[in-house]
């Protein structure tokens, strides 16, 4: 299965979801950002990847990592 890092974001009108590099076709659609983003969540945590939140506009909102996160970084 794929592995990419999911992305939540708002376009013609609908929130929704996809792999980031990896899907063609949005997944997850939605009226709602929370409900959008709820979906996205579930796989993100389940396949242990980031989970990105997009605002209305584009921008990064919420940027959240469920996993391969290095214990401690020096420097």
């Amino acid at each position: 299965m794929p592995r990419g890092d999911i992305e939540t974001f708002h376009e013609v009108g609908l929130w929704m979801n996809r792999r980031q590099a990896v899907d063609d076709k949005p997944w997850g659609l939605s009226a709602t950002k929370e409900e959008a983003a709820g979906i996205g969540r579930s796989v993100a945590k389940a396949e242990k990847v980031e989970h990105i939140i997009r605002n209305i506009d584009g921008t990064i909102g919420e940027r959240n990592s469920y996993g391969n996160d290095p214990s401690s970084v020096s420097g």
